[in-house]
């Protein structure tokens, strides 16, 4: 299994789920070595293999370099998690700079379309491939829109959905299925990128089920997707967000 952002949050939690299904694991990391390492020693004591590529996804050269080493060093693909993602501080459509725009877009959308392009290439049967799953991180941001906050992260997973649907049906008949899922308020790392350290306490009372969310509440259900279990699903979102 290959995970783009597998040094923390939901990448980090899918990555020691995988290797407790049984995956070899492939991660990628943009700063946080340190963080990287720790997942893969984890990994390891296991009993799985498992490395850590530094990747710029926004970075045609960078996503391409880590699908080589991860086939160089731990053979075909069977899974591929388009998980990297980034936000910025909470504003206003009105505040957004065109830098912020670009950069978000860069990475979620850009950097998500050469990832799963490059598993289509080498997972799709009619390629060479042996087929597998692809399962593509959105945020239920791109069903509710994310006012006051994040409008583009929002459309940048907006972007997620329908990527999901488009190459699930481009690779329906190929051995690839193509989900997608989207979590809603998750405790992870990433609110602290927002400037706001208590966001989802904030937000919590508009949840059905009163509470966010775990890592590893997100990533079973991603290996999930990934497995036989889910063999007739493809093209769909599954909402992890709590009834939100």
């Amino acid at each position: 299994m290959l995970i783009t952002g597998g040094s923390r949050g939901i990448g980090a939690a899918v990555a020691r789920r995988a290797a407790r299904a049984g995956y070899d694991v492939a991660i990628s990391f943009n700063s946080n070595r340190h963080a990287a390492d720790s997942v893969i020693t984890e990994i390891e004591a296991l009993g799985r293999r498992a490395i850590a590529v530094r990747c710029d996804v926004a970075s045609e050269s960078d996503v391409v370099g880590f699908f080589d080493q991860t086939v160089e060093s731990l053979g075909s693909l069977d899974a591929v998690i388009v998980n990297a993602g980034i936000l910025f501080e909470r504003c206003r459509v009105e505040d957004l700079t065109v830098a912020r725009i670009e950069r978000v877009m860069a990475v979620n959308v850009t950097g998500a379309f050469v990832t799963a392009r490059e598993a289509a290439r080498r997972m799709a049967i009619d390629n060479g491939g042996n087929g597998g799953s692809i399962v593509i991180v959105s945020s239920a941001a791109s069903r509710l829109g994310s006012a006051n906050e994040f409008v583009d992260y929002a459309a940048s997973k907006g972007a997620m959905d329908t990527l999901t649907i488009g190459l699930a049906n481009e690779l329906a008949t190929r051995g690839v299925r193509v989900n997608a899922v989207r979590p809603g308020l998750i405790h992870t790392d990433m609110h602290l990128d927002s400037g706001v350290d208590n966001r989802i306490e904030e937000l919590v009372g508009g949840v059905p089920m009163q509470r966010g969310g775990t890592a590893d509440e997100t990533a079973n259900p991603i290996v999930w997707l990934c497995s036989q279990e889910a063999a007739y699903l493809t093209g769909t979102h599954l909402d992890i967000s709590g009834g939100r």
